[in-house]
């Protein structure tokens, strides 16, 4: 079954239009939903929980070894920090774009705003449901942790084992906002919910069927 139109979805009672998401105000809108009873909300913030432990376990030990004499595993830590706030960020919207791209989407945009450090990408009066949105927003989630954790088994007693584990462990503050967003799908449980994008508004449209 196909996706209703843009049109349709505008034009038909048997849509409405349940939210409207200007960008810059992204971080807003995800700390709204954060704030929700959803059972997605409640499963992330546990993992974000233990992501962070295991984050700041791991940051801290190569400071421990430094001052023991073995500075080797700093310097991959110190590596791991500027990777994941420079190329890892651009990874990240290259995985949305792939799932974009995937759902059918002809026309992508990745965009940002530097001083809130809000980053995504757009698909341009691209019609999603919620499957297509959930792909969309766990795609870089379950390949970057896919990769980190081979990643990390492999160099197991190697310095380069806390670049791999500090990866893994910030980028999971990285999809904070998608799982924030797929969240509001579960608002209304009982009915179907689309979304689109609007490149010149720079905002994001859900309605849902009636």
């Amino acid at each position: 079954m196909t996706n209703p139109t843009i049109e349709e979805l505008q034009n038909s009672e048997n849509y409405e239009l349940v939210a409207e998401l200007e960008h810059r105000q992204i971080k807003e809108f995800v700390i709204d939903q954060i704030t929700t009873e959803s059972k997605l909300i409640k499963g992330f913030m546990i993992y974000q929980g233990i992501m962070i432990l295991v984050g700041l376990f791991f940051a801290t030990r190569p400071i421990v070894l430094t001052m023991r004499g073995n500075s080797e595993p700093l310097f991959y830590l110190l590596g791991a920090i500027v990777f994941t706030f420079t190329l890892l960020i651009i990874i990240h919207e290259l995985l949305h774009l792939l799932a974009l791209k995937i759902t059918g989407a002809p026309k992508i945009t990745i965009g940002g705003y530097l001083k809130k450090f809000i980053f995504y990408a757009e698909a341009d009066r691209h019609v999603l449901n919620r499957k297509q949105f959930a792909l969309v927003a766990l795609t870089p989630l379950v390949v970057v942790k896919a990769v980190t954790l081979i990643a990390i088994i492999l160099t197991i007693g190697e310095p380069a084992f806390y670049f791999w584990m500090f990866v893994m462990s910030a980028h999971s503050l990285f999809c904070a906002g998608d799982i924030g967003l797929l969240s509001f799908f579960d608002r209304f449980p009982n009915s179907k919910v689309f979304t689109f994008d609007v490149k010149e508004e720079k905002r994001s449209y859900f309605f849902r069927k009636k």
